[in-house]
């Protein structure tokens, strides 16, 4: 049964926290730094299901849960270098929640697994990872889904710009269902999520956060959509997959975040499809721990 602790995280310029999850029967081979999904608008770094925390960490991979400041008080100028540096701090000796020392691997679930991808592309880190798990994550190569309104979101019930005004002022990372998922759905409704997500001109947004100019990552990759997801485009999984030849896992469903349900036959393949992402891209000297 693994067990979890809390860090403050100081000199970030907001409340930061990171939540370590840790199997104590379990010798760690390695370590999983984690970023949650949400469209950068909304979510919260404790949004990993249990059953997928026991399985990774049961097998030797501590998770380290990150915060990071959300959108649209925070720009991707600001996210993306955040992220960084919680990898890197991560990646220190001088780190109070870790001691640096392991291989580790990137975890993103949606706009976390988007995350994962800018920051090995792009990123100053300290030390590149062994490999990404990326679910249903994204790199806005395919034209057109995040910048015009959405047909999925369009069925919902409606929601107006008036959402913004009730979103606490100043950066932050908790961004609960309650009060942030509607400016969400409104951003989808109007076509106007890259604009909330990112403040500067087009050009560099798809210079720099973007994956249209990487012809490679640095590690392995492994990449989990499902054939009719309505918030990520499938067609992105796929254009994902021909730059970057992933290992692939499908799951043949008409939702976004398949694996959120513990009765689903797929949450359990790709998870076990994960763990043998992992074991297979360990080093040497940490595989036979």
């Amino acid at each position: 049964m693994y067990q979890e602790k809390d860090y403050a995280l100081s000199g970030a310029g907001y409340s930061k926290h990171v939540t370590v999850y840790h199997d104590p029967q379990a010798r760690t081979r390695a370590r999983i730094f984690y970023f949650h999904g949400g469209g950068l608008l909304y979510g919260s770094r404790r949004d990993l299901p249990a059953g997928h925390i026991e399985a990774m960490t049961s097998a030797g991979y501590e998770i380290l849960a990150f915060d990071y400041p959300l959108a649209p008080a925070a720009g991707l100028d600001e996210i993306v270098p955040d992220v960084c540096a919680s990898i890197s701090l991560a990646c220190s000796p001088d780190a109070e929640f870790t001691d640096g020392s392991l291989p580790y691997f990137l975890w993103g679930r949606s706009a976390g697994a988007y995350l994962c991808l800018i920051a090995a592309a792009f990123g100053p880190l300290a030390r590149k990872p062994q490999g990404i798990l990326s679910y249903y994550g994204y790199g806005f190569l395919c034209e057109g889904w995040f910048c015009f309104p959405s047909p999925y979101y369009r069925t919902l019930p409606p929601v107006d710009s008036s959402c913004l005004e009730h979103l606490p002022e100043g950066l932050h990372a908790d961004g609960s269902l309650d009060t942030h998922y509607s400016v969400y759905v409104y951003a989808r409704q109007s076509g106007t999520w890259n604009r909330l997500i990112y403040h500067g001109r087009e050009k560099f947004f798809y210079l720099n956060y973007s994956l249209r100019t990487c012809a490679s990552l640095p590690c392995p990759l492994f990449c989990a959509h499902s054939t009719g997801d309505p918030d990520v485009p499938y067609e992105e999984f796929v254009e994902l997959c021909s730059r970057y030849s992933p290992q692939r896992f499908i799951a043949s469903q008409h939702v976004h975040d398949f694996d959120r349900d513990p009765d689903s036959p797929f949450t359990p393949q790709v998870l076990e499809a994960s763990a043998a992402f992992l074991n297979a891209n360990l080093p040497p000297e940490t595989a036979g721990i």
